[in-house]
């Protein structure tokens, strides 16, 4: 969702500066079109980071039967990559 709205805010930010050529009085359309412009590519960059560290989780299912009991047994294990707590 970040990156779509970092796209969203820098094209907003290129309609103003490039598109429209008309002056107000009480704003500058040129320096609110490059700011968002800006804003757009920061918020742009921080939701490529934010999704390339993405936990990455693993299931494995195991099926067998229980010498015992003859009953079927499922065993799911969940292994979790988490980047924030990985040690060196």
């Amino acid at each position: 969702m970040s990156i779509g709205t970092g796209v969203v805010l820098f094209v907003i930010g290129a309609i103003l500066v490039f598109a429209l050529n008309f002056e107000t009085g009480f704003i500058n359309l040129d320096m609110v079109g490059y700011i968002l412009m800006g804003a757009g590519l920061i918020v742009f960059v921080i939701g490529l980071v934010l999704m390339a560290r993405r936990r990455q989780a693993v299931t494995t299912s195991r099926t067998g039967t229980d010498s015992v009991t003859g009953e079927r047994v499922q065993q799911r294990v969940t292994e979790v990559d988490d980047p924030g707590t990985r040690t060196v």
